[in-house]
Formats: C-alpha cells, structure tokens, sequence
C-alpha cells in the first residue's frame, strides 16, 4: 500500500527541520507540492514557499533520490458570507486534485511526501484534504503525521516570551474569529489567519501586541508594544511587505496590560 507522509518543516529557516522531518524526508519517492497562485511574487516568479520546499529538498536529500510533482490549488472564493461553504467546496476541489495526483504519480507500494510549513496540527488543511481523497476510495494510502516547529513556537522565541501567565489560558484563533471580539475572561490570545488586521478593532489602550512576519526567513519582521503606539507601524509594514513579496504571513499575541479591565 502507498504512505504518505505528512511533514512539518517549520517556518523556513532549514535548521529547524528535526532529525525526525529528515529522516522521514529521506523515505519519500515523490513530494507533492501545492503551487498556490496568490503567493506568487509581482513579477510572476514561483510561489515563494514552492521554492523554499525545493530548496529544502536540495539542502537535505540526494539528488535523483525523489522527484517533485506540483498540484495547482483551486482557485478559492473568500467574499460573502458563507466562509464555511466556501472553504468546504475548495477543498473538496483540492481533494480531487491530489487524488489525481497521487493516483498518477505515486506507485502501489510508493511513499509520498506533503511538506508543511510549520505543524501539520496547526491551522493547516492538509490532514482533512487526506481524509477527503480517503473518503473518494480512488487512492488507498496509510498516513504519517511528523511534527514540526509552528510559528507560534518561533513568535515565542523571537519576542524571548511565554505565551501563558501563571493560572492563565491562552486562547489561539483567527483574525476573522478576533474580528467578533475577544471572549470574556480571555488574557492571552494568539492570532493567526489575520489578512484584515483585526487588532485593529480592539481598544488600543487594553492590550499589547507581540507580531511577527515571514518568521525563520531572513525577511522576518517582529514589532511588539502597547497597540495604541504600534497599530499604525504593523498595518504599514504589512502592507509593504506584501507588495514587495506577493504574500504574507504573520502570527502575533495580543496581551490583556494587568491594568486593564477585564470583560
């Protein structure tokens, strides 16, 4: 039967791929690679983070050992309302795309590789497109899940902070969720997700932020303090950066100030 490996790499420095990331790295026949065309530089240049997984191929393994098959994503539906259908409906059309892919490409006793930035636990969709091709019964495969360092953990160890407080949870979710509000009784809030700048709409004199972009390449960006001194800084770095690159990635940590009310 096939394998496919499902592998975090972290968030695109190569020393932080583990011993484990490598040595399951070295199984594989064949990686599949997911080309999106939203991350694609203003000149027309490869999706930035196809380069970077080839990259890492060519940094860890023999060449000739392993070839690369790319998979066009779908195009995707972000407007209205309906978030959930439309996330649904582009990866049923992701499923069926791998399908074809691994079915075409992969050999009955082959092992394929997925290489995930950061964790595959993590806000990524890779897991539920697998179980979506497994529910199609075209390819039959077994999965392997390898961890991998997320940019949580990188965010963390850039602003050289830790996520909770004594006693305290912390709450990891999206800029559409922020968006909503924070819940009551929630300190420590990772966001990640965020293309609108949700921090935005929360009260800038509540809360400090920790944020960082493209973090473990060399095109990282950290800014942290209170957000009404920051706000400002982070929206136009944003902004440039995403001009500059054709894309962006960022995570941050808003902190309740200890002074501040609590909902």
């Amino acid at each position: 039967m096939r394998t496919i490996l499902v592998i975090g790499i972290g968030m695109g420095h190569p020393d932080q791929v583990t011993v484990q990331a490598m040595d399951a790295m070295r199984r594989v026949d064949v990686f599949f690679v997911v080309d999106k065309a939203t991350n694609r530089a203003p000149d027309g240049e490869a999706d930035a983070l196809v380069r970077a997984r080839v990259e890492l191929c060519e940094r860890h393994l023999v060449e000739g050992s392993y070839r690369i098959v790319t998979v066009e994503d779908p195009p995707r539906q972000r407007a209205g309302n309906h978030y959930r259908d439309a996330v649904e409906s582009w990866h049923a059309a992701r499923a069926e795309r791998f399908e074809r892919a691994i079915a075409d490409e992969l050999g009955p006793d082959g092992c394929g590789g997925i290489l995930v930035w950061g964790d595959p636990s993590l806000y990524d969709s890779t897991l539920r497109i697998l179980d979506l091709v497994a529910d199609r019964g075209g390819a039959q495969f077994a999965v392997e899940v390898v961890p991998g360092i997320s940019s949580v953990q990188v965010l963390a160890a850039r602003h050289q902070i830790a996520l909770n407080r004594v006693g305290r949870s912390v709450l990891v979710t999206t800029g559409r969720n922020l968006a909503d509000g924070v819940p009551p009784g929630i300190d420590d809030v990772v966001v990640m997700l965020d293309g609108s700048c949700a921090f935005t709409t929360l009260d800038p004199v509540v809360w400090d932020i920790y944020w960082g972009a493209y973090l473990g390449t060399d095109d990282e960006m950290l800014v942290s303090g209170p957000l009404s001194s920051v706000a400002n800084d982070i929206v136009q770095l944003r902004d440039d950066a995403r001009r500059r690159h054709g894309w962006m990635m960022d995570t941050y940590l808003l902190r309740r100030r200890d002074e501040a009310p609590r909902s």
